[in-house]
């Protein structure tokens, strides 16, 4: 198993800041699964040279402390304030004993960079091995650490970040401020962070009865799905041609009740297909044809006119609402089954732009929904994951989402090509994935 070998562990920390936020209900429910790991890769031959190892670490360090000046919620902690029952993200403590955020610097002997960045299947060993923990299962809780790694031919930047603080579309422009400060640029627009600008009913009364709902053991914070075996992970790059080619398939197929549209998005095309294929890798051995199945993912809720007033674009926290589409089996293993999918993700996609906070309490789907009979969907066709993490020496060759380890679990980003085309990253079990494998290629180039 590669092993990261730890060279110096420190601290950065911002100016203080004396700000309180507290969680809203929003926020509250990604207590109990806090953590989004995300490995950036570098790979010295694929492009711009990087600089030496020690002047890439003290550019990151010193353009990080220069960013956090400006998400001071990232060097804070997450607290629980017994006398109100609330649990809120001191900035304040970023500048006490042990606040800040973890900066560690590790070598890994023997990891090649142009391999991990190119190999379709993830070593997932060794991406674990490039981010950082936190320490998340009591509060007061991290919310962010980072890990830059010696690699054979490159180097890796790994980060750590408490999803109770951030949602994807957060994770991006934090990256994005980042790397611009690291190339000397301010191109990355003020966030805010002020929790009462999403207007939930109930206010800071319904975060209060969220938390009491879902961690009513505080401090304590417990993940409710503890890391587990390995499972296999695979990376799709869908070409802007070849997404074409199935939203027109989509397209022409019959579906009752029809298409919204003329043409599904992006994101409907390939969630639809990733369902389908799941399905179909899962038939007859673990899914029968008259099982119901389901495809869940997150709406962004910024912007949308189904909250009074809207939420700014700058909005810095998570501000994502559940969706969940739902099928029968037999209807996605007909020959039309992927326009059949595409039809309930995008009457999905619609009710959540006329009512985001509908399925606000998302967590509660999971007391009930059979985990081995759905995917999840997250990120975004439209995060801009290779643009936004240029830190001065060119965009990653690879970047991946480490925290996703459960069978039909998809991952989406911009691609690294462009164009519109997207890095799907998929986790299967073991004896699916080969299934999936086939069937999600076959119909892509087929």
């Amino acid at each position: 198993m590669p092993t990261a070998k730890i060279v110096e562990v420190g601290r950065v920390t911002p100016l203080p800041e004396d700000l309180v936020l507290r969680l809203s209900a929003l926020d509250a429910q990604w207590l109990t699964i806090p953590l989004i790991q995300r490995v950036l890769l570098f790979d010295d031959g694929a492009g711009d040279q990087l600089p030496p190892f020690e002047s890439l670490v003290s550019s990151l360090r010193s353009s990080l402390a220069a960013t956090l000046a400006r998400f001071p919620p990232l060097a804070g902690r997450i607290v629980f304030m017994p006398s109100t029952g609330d649990v809120a993200i001191d900035c304040s403590s970023s500048y006490s004993e042990g606040g800040g955020v973890r900066f560690v610097v590790a070598e890994m002997e023997g990891a090649d960079a142009r391999k991990l960045a190119g190999d379709t299947d993830h070593d997932v060993d060794a991406f674990k091995a490039l981010v950082p923990e936190l320490a998340v299962e009591a509060l007061p809780a991290e919310v962010l650490a980072v890990q830059v790694t010696r690699l054979k031919g490159g180097a890796a930047v790994g980060v750590a970040m408490h999803h109770a603080v951030v949602d994807g579309r957060s994770v991006w422009r934090f990256l994005e401020a980042w790397a611009s400060a690291c190339r000397g640029d301010d191109a990355v627009g003020a966030p805010t962070f002020d929790r009462a600008a999403v207007a939930l009913p109930g206010g800071e009364e319904l975060a209060r009865s969220t938390l009491r709902k879902y961690v009513p053991d505080l401090p304590l914070a417990r993940m409710l799905f503890p890391p587990g075996p390995n499972l296999p992970r695979r990376t799709f790059i869908v070409a802007a041609q070849h997404i074409h080619r199935l939203k027109q398939r989509i397209s022409d197929l019959p579906t009752s009740p029809p298409l919204a549209q003329a043409a599904p998005s992006s994101f409907v095309a390939i969630a639809a297909l990733t369902w389908v294929s799941f399905v179909r890798s899962k038939h007859p051995d673990a899914i029968s044809a008259d099982d119901d199945v389901y495809l869940f993912f997150f709406c962004d809720c910024r912007g949308r006119r189904g909250i009074d007033p809207p939420v700014g674009d700058n909005y810095f926290g998570t501000c994502i609402s559940g969706c969940l589409a739902k099928a029968t089996a037999r209807d996605l293993l007909a020959e039309g089954g992927v326009a059949t999918a595409a039809a309930a993700v995008q009457r999905e996609v619609r009710r959540a732009a006329e009512d985001p906070l509908a399925l606000w309490d998302w967590m509660d789907i999971l007391s009930w929904l059979p985990l081995d009979r759905f995917v999840n969907v997250s990120g975004s066709a439209r995060f801009p994951a290779y643009e936004a993490a240029d830190f001065g020496w060119g965009a990653p060759t690879r970047t991946e989402l480490v925290t996703m380890n459960n069978g039909g679990q998809l991952v989406l980003v911009a691609a690294k090509e462009g164009g519109g085309a997207v890095q799907a990253s998929v986790c299967m079990e073991p004896d699916h994935m080969d299934a999936f494998n086939s069937h999600f290629l076959s119909s892509l180039f087929d």
